[in-house]
């Protein structure tokens, strides 16, 4: 919902962006480098185009 990095990811995989999103959530409960992935994706991942 920030930046669509869920939701681009969901679609990839063909899975709902809700269960990508608790999945990222659920993450951010566990130490690791989830948010700097996040930030990363979100400069990498192309735009949709509408």
């Amino acid at each position: 919902m920030i930046a669509g990095v869920c939701a681009g990811l969901a679609e990839r995989w063909g899975w709902q962006p809700n269960k990508v999103r608790l999945l990222f959530v659920l993450s951010c409960l566990l130490p690791g480098p989830q948010v700097l992935i996040y930030i990363a994706l979100w400069l990498i991942m192309p735009d949709r185009g509408h």
